[in-house]
């Protein structure tokens, strides 16, 4: 019998088929259990008791079903397919053999049958049924919702639906003439140049592909192309962001970049320069919409919509699914979005994998009649006949770029043979020795591997803290350099706690700096600090994600400050207005989207777990330019991971069907 389940002595005597129905009571109880004992949150449980206080003559299933939604959400799913629940539960939970005992125990007293169960939620007084109410929950066919997820669901589909149908009038001859002048002859199909033909016609468009397939790039070319056919273009506004301050100035950087490589092949026939200079610095979605401290409310809303004509929005696999929809709500109806992002990457921390679901099926194109000639017509070229179909309208405005320019060596085949679950391909690739300038595996029973990489890795940046300059004026660029060196390497981890995690990590590695008398710790606070931010602080102009180190500020008896890169420039936060941050010689695999080393260390713990998946080693993989190392405490962690492939359960799709 699962601990906490009183039952009647006979019943306990008979099989768990044999046994009465489960009651609402015996649910919570096993509830209790359950997250007493680490399976579930206790937040689930609690969840479940909350319903059943509102509907205290709701049955088992209900109650059981709520929790698991709660529990599923935790997980970053939008809601619960309850047929998943009922048929494949163990599959679905993922737990450990005994949690999965515990479960089976209960659920041989629980329906055996989907129908049952979504009949006990459409009697429920807490289920709605995808009309405007009060209750809590809501039931779209088999899916189960929280109230708020399923209407953010609705407005993202009924915003993508809508824009991605507004096409706007094209002069194919003049789009042609310049996408022949931002793009040189190409030998095969010009993917980049595709992507900008098709999102000069519509309000939405994404446009995915892995690193070094150069979606800022053909970011950039887009941007010269909107200018380029506008009668007005010094008036275009357009806005720049990111999910992440790192993601963002990146994204600046890399933008105004582009243009300016740009400017030099168009020469005078285009002020690029001229239009370049109005571009305001990239934002993070917060700042860009206004978050506010301690409340969800936004400054942009419907009823208060930014002021631009084209936002771009890079690294969007990682925009949840509550920012995308308020989002597209502050976007004015007339305005251009593009998003930009690798639909393969890891998906957001929190609820919904948006990219993903917007980007299904990108690798076969789809693409129909009409968009075939348009695209003919304005780019010059004949889409291969392997991309043509009948796909919906979102298909004909997604374009997926396949060709790496970055990724051609070790590191780029290593990530495709992850990202295709080639798990012997990948494995021969790290441990070939003619890859070993780019690649390398180290196993290790404890993570002393990881730490030695670090001291090695952060060394540079130590060299460079200890010589400060004796002038002020040279505090900048000697801060400027301290920064850069540190990005140059990164301990990424899959999980936060234990000795393989983020918090054991940062503490191993500040010791054995410390014990090399690279660094000086001496409370909280000390200079060579790498901190990230965990909180958005509007009022200091910094961000959940960003990443700064503390150094005393130039002057005799100067407190400590912390600093920030930003683009080419330094900017500093006093670090008593900095209460939510993290030590950030290590980081998890999440956080560190958006953001590329030179050399990226990911560690795999020495235990199974569930968020040891494809998508975040393939992740982790991609962070590294020049050379990535796998630290691993168990030998089949690797394999493990690639045979573990992330599905997040959403409606979307539906949603933009419908």
């Amino acid at each position: 019998m699962t601990p906490g389940i009183q039952m009647d002595a006979f019943d306990d005597l008979l099989p768990p088929e044999k046994r009465p129905p489960l009651s609402g009571a015996e649910a919570l109880a096993a509830l209790k259990a359950w997250a007493d004992a680490g399976s579930v949150r206790h937040l689930d449980h609690m969840f479940a008791r909350f319903m059943a206080e509102r509907a205290p003559h709701d049955p088992a299933p209900v109650l059981m079903a709520a929790a698991m939604l709660v529990h599923m959400e935790g997980r970053g799913h939008t809601c619960l397919v309850v047929d998943e629940l009922v048929s494949r539960a163990h599959e679905l939970l993922g737990w450990t053999d005994l949690a999965l005992e515990a479960w089976d125990t209960v659920a041989a007293r629980l329906p055996r049958q989907t129908a049952h169960w979504l009949a006990a939620l459409r009697s429920s007084p807490v289920v709605g049924h995808e009309a405007a109410g009060s209750e809590p929950l809501v039931l779209s066919g088999e899916r189960l919702y929280l109230r708020r997820y399923w209407l953010d669901e609705q407005r993202v589909g009924r915003q993508v639906a809508r824009r991605v149908a507004a096409h706007d009038t094209v002069d194919e001859a003049v789009a042609r003439r310049w996408l022949d002048a931002l793009f040189p002859p190409a030998p095969a199909f010009d993917w980049q140049k595709f992507a900008c033909a098709v999102a000069l016609r519509a309000r939405l468009s994404v446009i995915t592909g892995g690193p070094g397939t150069g979606k800022t790039y053909t970011a950039a070319r887009l941007l010269a192309l909107l200018w380029a056919v506008d009668p007005a273009p010094a008036r275009l506004r357009i806005a720049l962001a990111a999910p992440t301050g790192k993601a963002a100035a990146r994204l600046k950087q890399s933008i105004s970049t582009a243009l300016a490589d740009l400017q030099a092949k168009v020469g005078d026939t285009l002020p690029l320069t001229d239009w370049v200079s109005h571009l305001e610095s990239a934002r993070t979605l917060h700042s860009l919409l206004g978050a506010r401290p301690d409340t969800r409310r936004l400054q942009h809303d419907a009823a208060h919509p930014l002021d631009v004509d084209v936002l771009l929005v890079d690294e969007a696999s990682m925009v949840h699914l509550e920012m995308m929809a308020s989002l597209l709500d502050a976007l004015p109806p007339n305005a251009r979005i593009v998003l930009l992002g690798d639909k393969d990457q890891l998906a957001s921390v929190e609820a919904g994998a948006v990219l993903g679901d917007l980007c299904r099926g990108a690798e076969e194109g789809r693409y129909d009649t009409e968009t075939r000639r348009y695209a003919e017509a304005v780019s010059g070229q004949r889409l291969p006949d392997a991309y043509a179909g009948g796909g919906p309208a979102l298909a004909q405005q997604t374009v997926m770029l396949r060709e790496s320019r970055r990724f051609e060596g070790a590191i780029g085949q290593l990530a495709l043979a992850v990202n295709e679950g080639a798990t012997a391909r990948a494995t021969v690739l790290l441990r070939d020795a003619r890859h070993a300038g780019e690649l390398a595996w180290v196993s290790d029973t404890s993570a002393h591997g990881a730490v030695r990489l670090a001291v090695a890795g952060y060394r540079p940046c130590l060299d460079l803290l200890r010589d400060r300059p004796a002038a002020d004026e040279q505090h900048a660029a000697w801060a400027h350099a301290v920064l850069t060196a540190f990005d140059r390497f990164r301990l990424l981890c899959a999980v936060r706690e234990g000795e393989w995690g983020v918090a054991g990590l940062n503490e191993a590695v500040l010791a054995a700096l410390a014990q090399q008398k690279l660094l000086s710790p001496r409370g909280e606070w000390y200079e060579g600090r790498p901190v990230m931010v965990t909180r958005n602080i509007a009022s200091a102009g910094v961000f959940n994600g960003d990443i700064g180190i503390a150094l005393r500020a130039p002057g005799e008896g100067a407190p400590l400050r912390v600093y920030f890169l930003e683009g080419d420039a330094v900017r500093s936060v006093g670090v008593s207005r900095l209460p939510d941050v993290e030590t950030a010689f290590a980081m998890t695999v999440h956080k560190s989207q958006g953001s590329e080393f030179e050399h990226t260390v990911l560690v795999l713990p020495e235990t199974p777990s569930r968020v040891l998946t494809r998508e975040l080693v393939y992740t982790g993989i991609t962070r590294a330019r020049k050379r990535f190392t796998l630290v691993t405490g168990r030998e089949r962690a690797f394999a493990e991971a690639l045979a573990q492939q992330t599905r997040r359960y959403s409606g979307l799709l539906d949603v933009l069907a419908g």
